[in-house]
């Protein structure tokens, strides 16, 4: 039984009956159903079309269902007829199930377990482990989900923007749990660009495979944080980085500018200096401001100020600094940096005692209590 080709299929398969009209929940219960059918059926009589098979077996199934529920017989009258046997046609169903998936009316949280569970073929189990949840929390989120999404049909184009948000969440959740959620977006914003000819959808997956370049080298091995400027280049993924460089360039030469091409072209200037003396913060710097031109936003403000900080010196980064909101994630532990390079060392150590405060996590609260430390025994000497 070839499971990888089943978790392929399983997205467009589900995509096909929802568009011929089942509600989502219904759909994924007819697929599943066909999957285990396949499982049973398929080592000693395999198909040669895979997915008019599955997509043949769950519509019977959803048909069986509906027909079944008399609560649902008005249902029939909007469903169409079993299709005649042959292959499925080759239509975009599964990018139209990436935008079932990031519909407005859910929310970000949503939104990202449903496209883990819809598209990515992870089970609930699976997706509760790497949000570090119960599977019972997150079975109600995904029910919600679903409830939510019932009934909306494709009738008008879906927004990409909203798409490329959801999948860079699901990367930025991280690599917790035992599913590599980074990994897992990385493979479904693959997916997509296969489909979609957007320097966007090119952008962000050359945003993820350059910061993915480097996950071995953050942490050291007691898995304590380890900061960019302090990471072992050679154990940056040269391979992830090159692909990502020639993706981003190749997006980058059609001029349509977006907010995931300018952030992947800020970590391909990262990944290209051979050294963290080398980094190139000038041009860093001339990126972020392009960011902040397309995105006004208060966290690429944060960011930026520390790329000054390093281009222009340090009094220059609190300057940039001091405009924001200091309720903003990290800025307190931004400004510990700056005043560290500064030279003001009490300052310093105390911002990072309040950073370590309200870290959101528990490596990120080590790593800021360290320099604390760190620089109390420097004052002390």
């Amino acid at each position: 039984m070839n499971e990888a080709l089943l978790r392929r299929l399983t997205p467009s398969v589900l995509a096909v009956l929802v568009r011929r009209g089942a509600d989502f929940a219904a759909a994924e219960d007819a697929v599943q159903d066909a999957l285990v059918e396949a499982v049973r059926v398929w080592p000693a009589d395999p198909p040669r079309d895979a997915k008019g098979w599955l997509v043949t077996v769950a519509w019977r199934r959803f048909l069986d269902a509906t027909r079944a529920d008399t609560a649902r017989r008005r249902r029939e009258d909007h469903v169409d007829e079993e299709p005649a046997p042959g292959p499925v046609p080759g239509a975009d169903d599964t990018l139209q199930l990436y935008f079932l998936c990031a519909h407005p009316s859910l929310t970000a949280s949503s939104a990202v377990a449903l496209t883990l569970r819809a598209v990515g073929g992870l089970t609930t189990r699976q997706i509760a482990q790497a949000y570090l949840v119960p599977e019972a929390t997150m079975a109600q989120r995904i029910s919600r989900a679903k409830r939510t999404v019932s009934g909306i049909r494709f009738d008008r184009p879906g927004d990409i923007a909203t798409v490329l948000r959801v999948l860079y969440l699901v990367f930025n959740e991280g690599y917790s749990g035992d599913v590599d959620l980074a990994a897992e977006a990385i493979r479904l914003t693959r997916q997509l660009a296969a489909q979609v000819d957007h320097p966007e959808v090119a952008g962000l997956l050359a945003l993820m495979l350059l910061h993915h370049a480097r996950r071995t080298a953050r942490t050291a091995p007691d898995g304590s944080l380890v900061p960019l400027a302090e990471q072992d280049r050679g154990r940056w993924d040269t391979g992830s980085i090159a692909e990502g460089v020639t993706i981003l360039q190749a997006a980058l030469a059609r001029d349509r500018l977006g907010e995931f091409q300018a952030q992947a072209a800020i970590a391909a200037l990262h990944a290209d200096a051979r050294t963290a003396e080398e980094t190139d913060w000038v041009q860093i710097v001339e990126w972020y401001d392009e960011l902040a031109r397309l995105t006004d936003s208060p966290v690429v403000r944060l960011n930026r100020a520390v790329a000054v900080g390093e281009a222009d010196g340090p009094r220059a980064g609190l300057a940039a600094l001091a405009p924001l909101d200091d309720a903003l994630p990290r800025h307190t532990a931004v400004a510990a940096y700056l005043h560290e390079r500064d030279g003001d060392l009490t300052t310093a150590a105390r911002l990072y005692t309040e950073a370590a405060r309200k870290a959101p996590n528990l490596a990120e609260r080590d790593h800021l209590t360290r320099q604390a430390a760190r620089l109390n025994v420097r004052r002390s000497r």
